[in-house]
């Protein structure tokens, strides 16, 4: 139910008919099962679920688990809500109603046809823009195109034309919407590595990521991100990133000024999965990943985001050339320093891991850190509850710092007295 039923409870009767049988709330999706007894859809669907084959209330059992929707039931449930809103009752919005297998079957059919008196790019396009709008309704609905083989589909539309030999791959509207459909699903190991696996397929990959559709874009980073997180075998993965220019395509998503927000948390996502991988993570540096990582942390990212941007920025840091890339940026030390204990436990270890290199690697590093206040951040991270690992990594930077602590009228004080550092 909308709200909170406690006000109703108190000012206002909800009409025993309005109520679900089973869970006693007023019904926002009211369906009817087979014995005729209706309920609100998540209720009996639960029961359902639960191995339940019996009505709950006739105890009859049920022929079939159809669900009717009951939409006059439903239609005097909101004329009673707008009726009561002065006493604080909120009008149940109209549901969407589930994706019916039957339909499902026939749009994947319609997408994937490839002759027919009336088959054409636009109704093949229309079908999987069909399903696309189904799957995003809900997580069932996503559950029950999968089942029908919808990703093996998809994935066979979208690289039709590099699987055939064409010398050139389309991007028409079929293969946007199936696109923008395939990335809505998690592919198992299998799926994955069918793409990983085939150069042109990877290649194809590579190309949509500068497609003039920056939709196309955002998906073909998404699908890269899937594939590469999905693909268990190290080769594959080294043939992903390490392929034409995969890594310029994902960065200028998160360079560019017309990136949404979903743009650059995909851009993000797929920049650290490709980063993962030891043996091509030059190339991220060479595509001038530090700079624009730094620039982006400053303003744009979420906690989540910031988290894995972090991340990745310590991984750039494991090479000399990163450290070097890094330190040319004037922003990389102070923003690092002002991270720690400010966004998560996981930000502070990574921006701690982030420094350490740094300062093993520039002396000029550790000096921006030592006039960033780092030292002061350090010394309370060790008595703070973050994790282990960012603790050892504070105390060998405030090793490494040692010409930099505070003079010891602060040292000495109570604040830092208690600290857990072993003694140098």
């Amino acid at each position: 139910m909308p709200g909170n039923l406690e006000p109703l409870d108190l000012c206002i009767q909800i009409p025993y008919h309005f109520r679900c049988p089973i869970s006693l709330e007023l019904m926002s999706d009211p369906v009817t099962v087979s014995t005729g007894q209706t309920y609100d859809r998540a209720s009996i669907e639960s029961w359902i679920a639960t191995g339940n084959t019996s009505c709950p209330v006739t105890r009859l059992p049920l022929s079939d688990f159809t669900l009717i929707p009951n939409h006059t039931l439903r239609r005097l449930i909101q004329e009673w809500c707008v009726a009561n809103r002065s006493s604080g009752v909120e009008r149940i919005p109209t549901p969407k109603q589930p994706a019916d297998p039957i339909s499902v079957r026939s749009l994947l059919s319609q997408a994937s046809a490839i002759s027919g008196a009336h088959v054409s790019v636009r109704s093949r396009a229309a079908a999987i823009r069909r399903l696309r709008g189904l799957a995003r309704d809900s997580e069932k609905n996503r559950v029950l195109i999968a089942g029908h083989n919808a990703r093996e589909i998809l994935v066979r539309i979208l690289f039709a034309d590099v699987d055939s030999g064409a010398e050139t791959a389309s991007s028409s509207e079929v293969v946007s919407e199936s696109l923008a459909l395939l990335v809505m699903f998690h592919m198992t190991e299998g799926e994955c590595e069918s793409i990983s696996s085939n150069p042109g397929r990877v290649g194809y990959m590579n190309r949509l990521l500068f497609d003039s559709s920056i939709e196309n874009r955002v998906n073909a980073a998404a699908l890269i991100e899937m594939v590469l997180t999905g693909s268990k075998s190290a080769d594959l993965k080294v043939i992903i990133s390490g392929s034409g220019s995969v890594f310029e395509g994902v960065m200028d998503l998160l360079r560019s000024s017309v990136s949404s927000r979903r743009a650059l948390k995909i851009g993000i996502k797929a920049l650290f999965a490709l980063c993962l991988v030891k043996q091509t993570r030059h190339l991220a540096i060479s595509a001038g990943a530090p700079g624009t990582l730094i620039d982006r942390l400053a303003a744009d990212f979420d906690r989540c985001d910031t988290e894995r941007g972090l991340a990745t920025v310590e991984l750039l840091c494991r090479m000399p050339e990163g450290c070097a890339a890094f330190g040319e940026h004037a922003l990389t030390v102070p923003l690092l320093v002002k991270t720690i204990l400010r966004v998560s436990d996981r930000a502070t270890e990574y921006a701690a891991g982030a420094l350490l290199a740094l300062c093993t690697a520039e002396e000029r590093c550790r000096d921006e850190a030592a006039a960033a206040g780092l030292v002061t951040q350090l010394l309370l991270l060790v008595q703070s509850d973050c994790t282990e690992r960012a603790k050892r990594k504070a105390q060998m930077l405030l090793k490494l710092l040692r010409d930099s602590w505070p003079d010891e009228t602060v040292v000495n004080s109570d604040e830092f007295g208690r600290s857990e550092l072993a003694p140098f």
